[in-house]
């Protein structure tokens, strides 16, 4: 009773009841860069291929006025430990059929030249996928230039352009002209998300035949890197490496109501097993009813995902605290994210080559 009594207070402090402030929330925008975390799961399909999970979203004209993304198609992997060799391997198969794919979609043929692009910040791990990827892109357009490539090789040309805080320069522009000395058929940029679940990060590659607009998961919106504003296809690739710290507090709790479900359902057993690497599975389905959780949680314990977030949302901006986080692992992850991605980008667009 007395640990009700006390939550039942402190939601009530936090919503403003007790110190007269009116908390707002009305709905904010959830940063994310990910398509499958804006939309219900009735408007996309997805399949399983081997352990990943493939979730494909084609956005027709209207669902593109209702989102303000552009028509075109979304698919989304997820996978387990990039760290480990065998989910790396699977996953870059599985990337290789999928931007075949998209290059399909474009009508993008063997003899065409790519230009890529790898966005962000070299000196800044968690936005360092880009120009980590290039690292493993096999770059042929000067053997071209000299005439001493075999076919069943693209020509393929590459750069970092960096970020606009360290050239001054919005990445489009320079973009743009490359392309006008270059003249590649179609692009790939490669860049690092923000993803608005803790699930999803680093386990995560949304690729999309509508380009990219840089910054966006963050409110930091750059010119868009697109067919619409190049004329020419661009393929973007994407994983989000980075949360803020409000997804995380938000996360938390949910998580919480899944452990209590889980330890209350289980108490009579002598020996639960928690933190172990299975533990998630046993608690991603379970959940507190919302008599338990006004109970555990008073008002706060009555809040809607949304409303929760918005919450937590006001409070660290309040002091500043809305930090944009990274796994302490990300400088390992990032190496292993930037091959896999790289071979998998060498692959599909040269049938000479096999890195798998």
């Amino acid at each position: 009773m007395k640990r009700q009594i006390f939550f039942t207070i402190f939601g009530k402090i936090l919503l403003g009841d007790i110190m007269g402030h009116e908390i707002d929330l009305k709905n904010t925008n959830v940063y994310t860069d990910l398509l499958v975390e804006q939309i219900e799961s009735d408007l996309y399909n997805t399949n399983m291929v081997g352990n990943c999970k493939i979730t494909t979203i084609n956005v027709d004209s209207n669902l593109s006025m209702e989102l303000n993304k552009q028509e075109g198609t979304y698919i989304t992997i997820e996978f387990n430990d990039i760290t480990d060799i065998d989910n790396r391997e699977e996953l870059g198969k599985i990337l290789v059929d999928n931007i075949k794919l998209l290059l399909d979609n474009e009508g993008i043929t063997e003899d065409k030249s790519c230009l890529l692009v790898g966005l962000g910040n070299a000196n800044s791990t968690p936005d360092s996928l880009g120009p980590r990827t290039l690292d493993n892109i096999l770059i042929t357009r000067h053997l071209f230039i000299l005439d001493k490539l075999k076919k069943g090789v693209r020509s393929i040309s590459g750069f970092t352009p960096n970020v606009m805080a360290n050239t001054g320069i919005e990445t489009y522009d320079i973009i743009k002209g490359i392309i006008s000395t270059t003249n590649p058929d179609f692009i790939i940029v490669i860049d690092s998300l923000k993803a608005s679940s803790i699930d999803r990060v680093n386990r995560t590659i949304q690729l999309t035949n509508t380009g990219i607009k840089p910054g966006s998961g963050i409110g930091n919106y750059r010119l868009e890197i697109s067919k619409n504003t190049l004329n020419i296809p661009v393929i973007a690739i994407g994983v989000p490496t980075v949360l803020d710290a409000t997804t995380i507090a938000s996360n938390t709790i949910t998580y919480l109501f899944k452990h209590i479900s889980y330890i209350k359902d289980n108490s009579s057993i002598n020996k639960l097993i928690v933190g172990r690497s299975n533990y998630l599975n046993k608690i991603k389905d379970r959940d507190l009813s919302k008599e338990e959780k006004e109970d555990f949680f008073g008002i706060v314990g009555t809040l809607t995902e949304n409303d929760k977030y918005n919450l937590i949302k006001e409070v660290l901006n309040g002091i500043d605290y809305d930090l944009i986080v990274t796994p302490k692992d990300i400088d390992f992850v990032i190496d292993k994210l930037g091959e896999v991605i790289g071979f998998a980008i060498n692959n599909a667009l040269s049938e000479e080559i096999n890195n798998y």
